[in-house]
């Protein structure tokens, strides 16, 4: 499997970012693609729990998310699904000094065609793009949270 990661730290209590993480209804707002839910199963973020939601036009299209494992105050793994990859996305929080918290979003995946050059295409295209959207999903995060405390929400 390859993998991608991206990483940010942001003012704030754990408890705040996760309240915003794990927003369905604000989704929209900082992930990167999400256009809306199509299916909710479950109570969300508990292991279990599972949510379809579709990607904006020329996004990646229906995706599949079943949380494999939770923990209040440290991380959430899910299961995705898409057309075009299976894989595991794990979102962890941790401590990072006085009143701030690291987010750190890693993605597993394997592409599930491409035949021989799978590989390569993924090497020199795919973990990139992927990489740039965890990328995007954390500054737009770190944007939203930012909003929100200083709205005192």
């Amino acid at each position: 499997m390859a993998s991608a990661s991206a990483q940010i730290e942001v003012d704030g209590q754990i408890s705040e970012a996760e309240r915003l993480w794990y927003d369905l209804d604000r989704w929209p707002s900082f992930v990167d693609g999400f256009a809306r839910v199509v299916k909710r199963e479950g109570d969300w973020p508990e292991a279990g729990s599972r949510i379809v939601w579709d990607s904006v036009r020329a996004g990646r299209g229906l995706v599949s998310e079943r949380v494999s494992a939770y923990e209040v105050r440290v991380a959430q793994t899910v299961e995705i699904e898409d057309p075009r990859m299976v894989g595991t996305q794990t979102v962890t929080f941790a401590p990072a000094g006085e009143g701030r918290c690291r987010v750190t979003l890693e993605l597993r995946y394997a592409l599930k065609q491409g035949g021989p050059l799978a590989p390569l295409v993924d090497a020199l295209f795919v973990r990139r793009a992927v990489g740039d959207a965890l990328r995007r999903t954390l500054g737009r995060f770190a944007r939203e949270l930012r909003a929100d405390r200083e709205l005192g929400v």
